[in-house]
C-alpha cells in the first residue's frame, strides 16, 4: 500500500510539439524578417512598361558643335526707293506699267496742276513789274547823278568868280579904291559859295548811299523773284514723275484721272543691281544674333555665304526681322520673293557632348532623360543640364557620358515614373 508521500512525488511529463503561443512569435518574426528586406534588398522605384519598337532611342556622341539656327529668307531686292508725289494734281497719262523695267530719269506718269500755271502767270508778272520799277529808278538816278553834275560843275565856276573878285577886292581895299561894304559882301558871297558847294557835295554823297542801299534791295528782291519763278517752274515740271534710279517699277497705284495730293506714296522702285535675304527670327535670339555675324544659303546643293547687314529692334508676334547681303556670288535666275532655308552662324565650333533633337524635350524641359541601362531591358530617368541647340542636336553639359544611349522620343505616356521597362514584340 502505497503511502501519501509517495504520491506527492510523482514527476509531471511535458507535452512534446509546438504552443500556440509559439506560433505568434513565429509568424511576427517572419513580419520582421520581410519588412527588413523590404527596406534594403527590394527596389522600389516606380516602373511603367513601355513598347521598344514605339520609341526613339539614340546614342549620346561627342562631336563639333556647330552653333547656327535654320530660318526661312525671303528674297528682296537690295534697296527699294519710294516715288512720293512732290506735286498734287489729276493723273492725266500713265506711261510705264507695273513690271517694267526703267532708267533714272523716265517719266513714269504726268499729272495736271491748273494752279500751278496761274502761280507762274502771277509770278511773272510780278517780276516784270519789279524789273520795269529797277529800271526806272536806275535811269533816275542816272539822270540824277548828271544833274548833281552839272550843279557841281556851275558851283564851280561861280566859286572861281566870287574868290577871284575877293581877290580883286582885297588888292582895292588897301588903296581904299573900293568900299568897305563892297569887300565885305565879296567875301561874303564866297564863303556862301564855298559853304554852298560842301552842302551839295554832301547831299550828293547821301543821296547816293540811299540810291545805292534801294537798288541793292531791288535787286535782290529781283533775284528773290527769279528764283520763286523757278522754283514754281520747277513745281510743273514735278507734274512728270520720273524715275530716281535704274530698277524694276514694282508697285504704281494711281490710277487715270486719280486726283494725287502732295506726298502721296505712288509706289516704288525696285533696285535690282543686288538682292538681300530678309529673315524672321524667334526673340529667344535677339541678344545673340547681331551685325556681322555669316550665314549660307543652300541652292540645288550649291553653298552660297550671306553676312547680316541690319538687325531690326522691333519684335512682332514674338519674332524680329534681319538682313543678310550675298557676300560674293549669288544664285543665278534669283528672284524677289524666292524664300529659302539660311543657316545662321551664331558662334564658332566647339567640341561638345551632343544628343540628338527629339519630342523628350517638351516635357522635360532639358533637365532630364531616360538613358538605358547597358543591358537595354530598362531605362532610369537621370537629370542632365543641356546649353545652346542647332537644328540637330542639344549640347549636353553635364549628366551624359558619350557612347551611352538615350530616349529622345515623346515622354507624354510615362508620367512620373522613374524607370521604364522596356519590352520588345516577338
Amino acid at each position: 500500500m502505497d503511502t501519501p508521500i509517495e504520491k506527492m512525488d510523482k514527476p509531471i511529463v511535458r507535452k512534446k510539439g509546438l504552443r500556440k503561443k509559439h506560433i505568434g512569435y513565429i509568424a511576427a518574426g517572419i513580419v520582421i524578417i520581410v519588412l527588413f528586406y523590404m527596406a534594403f534588398f527590394t527596389d522600389r522605384t516606380s516602373t511603367f512598361r513601355v513598347d521598344s519598337d514605339k520609341l526613339i532611342v539614340e546614342t549620346v556622341i561627342e562631336d563639333q558643335f556647330n552653333d547656327y539656327i535654320t530660318v526661312p529668307g525671303t528674297v528682296e531686292p537690295i534697296s527699294t526707293v519710294f516715288l512720293d508725289a512732290q506735286e498734287g494734281g489729276r493723273v492725266e497719262e500713265i506711261l510705264i506699267e507695273e513690271g517694267s523695267m526703267v532708267k533714272k530719269g523716265d517719266i513714269i506718269l504726268r499729272l495736271s496742276n491748273p494752279d500751278l500755271y496761274l502761280n507762274i502767270l502771277d509770278s511773272e508778272a510780278q517780276l516784270a513789274e519789279k524789273e520795269n520799277f529797277l529800271r526806272n529808278t536806275q535811269i533816275a538816278m542816272e539822270q540824277e547823278r548828271i544833274q548833281i553834275k552839272r550843279e557841281l560843275v556851275n558851283l564851280k565856276y561861280d566859286i572861281e568868280r566870287k574868290e577871284r573878285n575877293y581877290k580883286q577886292n582885297l588888292i582895292l581895299i588897301s588903296d581904299s579904291l573900293v568900299s568897305v561894304e563892297e569887300f565885305i559882301r565879296s567875301k561874303e558871297d564866297l564863303d556862301m559859295a564855298l559853304q554852298s558847294r560842301d552842302l551839295f557835295i554832301e547831299r550828293q554823297k547821301q543821296d547816293s548811299i540811299f540810291r545805292s542801299v534801294q537798288v541793292d534791295n531791288m535787286i535782290n528782291n529781283l533775284e528773290n523773284m527769279r528764283r520763286n519763278l523757278s522754283l514754281v517752274r520747277q513745281r510743273v515740271e514735278n507734274l512728270n514723275v520720273r524715275a530716281t534710279v535704274d530698277g524694276q517699277l514694282g508697285l504704281l497705284i494711281p490710277e487715270l484721272g486719280q486726283s494725287i495730293s502732295r506726298g502721296f506714296s505712288m509706289g516704288q522702285i525696285n533696285v535690282l543691281t543686288s538682292y538681300k535675304v530678309t529673315a524672321q527670327i524667334d526673340e529667344h535670339y535677339i541678344d545673340r544674333v547681331r551685325t556681322q555675324l555669316t550665314a549660307t544659303l543652300d541652292r540645288q546643293g550649291n553653298e552660297f555665304n550671306l553676312v547680316v547687314r541690319r538687325v531690326y529692334p522691333e519684335v512682332r508676334n514674338g519674332t524680329f526681322e534681319i538682313d543678310m547681303t550675298f557676300a560674293d556670288t549669288m544664285p543665278d535666275n534669283i528672284r524677289t520673293g524666292q524664300t529659302y532655308y539660311t543657316s545662321l552662324q551664331l558662334g564658332q565650333p566647339k567640341i561638345s557632348v551632343l544628343v540628338p533633337i527629339g519630342g523628350f524635350f517638351q516635357e522635360t524641359g532639358g533637365q532630364w532623360i531616360y538613358v538605358l541601362d547597358p543591358t537595354e531591358s530598362f531605362a532610369v530617368k537621370r537629370n542632365i543640364s543641356i546649353g545652346r541647340k542647332n537644328p540637330k542636336y542639344y549640347e549636353v553639359l553635364e549628366g551624359l557620358q558619350p557612347g551611352e544611349k538615350v530616349i529622345i522620343s515623346g515622354y507624354e505616356t510615362f508620367g512620373k515614373n522613374e524607370k521604364l521597362i522596356l519590352k520588345k514584340n516577338n
